[in-house]
């Protein structure tokens, strides 16, 4: 299809409205063509990872609303809450009134594990423990914390942030936005011994020294790295010279290795060089985990010994990585977990660019990397959006007009929520942590948010 009208605004759909979303957004609007964005989002409320998986005692993390606000507050472009594409939308609606979407949907399930053992009661997935603890109502309100011993598999900062939360006590984190449900569960939190294990070595661990260096300023956690897991070989001293930000991680966990245990109450343990091989059940309940110590090959690989080890833990939470899920009608790599594109051009069976349809942050690339890479990502997106819509090859709308789409959802009946309604519930949501001391209380259920998103 050609375009209609190159004079009137380019009218682009982004879905998603988290940090990939957002910054798309400002890269269009940075752009030299005059652009009219829709940012939707399924939750009620805007921010996506920032608001439903960054762990609720990283202020630092969360300050980057500030400057997401500063995108949506711009007249370019409005937010369109409470809308799930596939369900309240799709690519028919989205080809009737936009010249492109921009899919920016994230990732929030967690990325299998093949090992014996992962079905037990007992054994969760990273993912389900964030969305409960950051309050995601599409999450259970209530979570089992009776184990005395857990193990973490996984050495990133999703690991880093479960283990924290574990080992943390309910009064830690009062000062922070948990919900109350929240609060109260992690009252009942019976953890005394937290376990991180990572199947390679410290150069491997995919840690930032910020949040690495948080853990041990906890006054109730003790972070304790056995001497016999510092260890490297020629290719993890390779990447210590050429990054440093992993020097950095391996030096601070060399320096717990080596300093005398101290006596705060609960204790953290990280442990490199063993890989998990099996989750441990008795009456279909975890009992166990049992690893196989590895060793490095020379290269910054690792490959078994046959030497295992059982750990008495009675829960397992698996942090191996995220997995986005498909969109309907949009195609998928169910192995990548990933809409196939290239540069962020969404490819069909044929490898041949769809028209109209891009993508951008995890469901483009995979879960890897910071907040801030994502910008880099965008800007790829933007920049071959925009060369196709120079060269006529989007969408030819039929109804651009901001007022059509509002009229598609009047006409059926569907509540969106708005940028506007997002002050509304963010002054909630303060109003509910003053009384307290605290910045907010975040509200977790959809109907809630719906409540205090509407003029009142």
């Amino acid at each position: 299809m050609t375009e209609a009208n190159t004079a009137a605004p380019l009218r682009v759909a982004v879905v998603g409205a988290g940090p990939a979303g957002i910054y798309a957004s400002d890269a269009l609007m940075k752009s030299d063509v005059p652009v009219s964005i829709d940012l939707y989002e399924k939750m009620p409320a805007p921010f996506g990872l920032i608001r439903y998986g960054v762990a609720p005692d990283h202020p630092r993390i969360k300050g980057i609303v500030r400057s997401l606000h500063q995108v949506l507050d711009k007249p370019q472009i409005r937010l369109l809450g409470h809308v799930e594409f596939g369900k309240d939308i799709d690519v028919d609606f989205l080809s009737k009134h936009y010249h492109a979407v921009i899919f920016s949907t994230g990732a929030v399930r967690d990325r299998g594990l093949g090992i014996p053992g992962v079905d037990l009661d007992g054994s969760y997935g990273a993912a389900e423990f964030v969305g409960w603890y950051d309050g995601n109502p599409d999450f259970p309100r209530t979570w089992p914390l009776t184990a005395r011993q857990v193990a973490v598999l996984g050495v990133g900062n999703v690991g880093l942030d479960v283990a924290r939360i574990l080992a943390k006590t309910a009064e830690d984190l009062l000062p922070t936005e948990i919900p109350p449900n929240v609060y109260e569960g992690l009252q009942e939190n019976q953890a005394v011994e937290v376990h991180v294990f990572g199947r390679r070595g410290p150069a491997q661990a995919k840690f930032t020294p910020l949040e690495l260096r948080e853990l041990d300023h906890s006054k109730t956690i003790e972070v304790i790295v056995d001497p016999e897991d510092i260890d490297y070989d020629e290719g993890s001293e390779q990447a210590r010279r050429e990054s440093k930000i992993t020097d950095m991680v391996a030096t601070i966990i060399q320096d717990w290795a080596i300093r005398d245990p101290g006596s705060r109450p609960h204790k953290l343990y990280l442990h490199f060089f063993e890989s998990p091989a099996e989750i441990l059940g008795e009456d279909g309940k975890v009992v166990g985990l049992r690893t196989e110590r590895t060793t490095l090959t020379g290269d910054g690989n690792v490959k078994g010994t046959g030497q295992f080890k059982d750990w008495p833990v009675q829960a397992v939470y698996r942090a191996v990585g995220y997995y986005s899920d498909p969109l309907p009608g949009i195609p998928f790599d169910d192995e990548a977990g990933v809409i196939p594109n290239e540069e962020g051009r969404v490819l069909g069976s044929g490898d041949e660019h769809i028209t109209g349809l891009f993508t951008t942050g995890w469901i483009k690339r995979g879960p890897i990397g910071l907040i801030g890479h994502t910008k880099g990502d965008a800007n790829e997106t933007v920049a071959n959006l925009l060369a196709d819509h120079a060269e006529g090859k989007l969408w030819a709308p039929e109804r651009t007009s901001l007022e059509a789409v509002d009229q598609y959802f009047a006409d059926k009946g569907h509540e969106v929520t708005t940028w506007d309604g997002w002050y509304r519930l963010d002054a909630h949501e303060r109003s509910l942590g003053e009384p307290q001391g605290r910045e907010r209380v975040k509200v977790v259920e959809r109907e809630h948010m719906l409540h205090a998103s509407r003029e009142q």
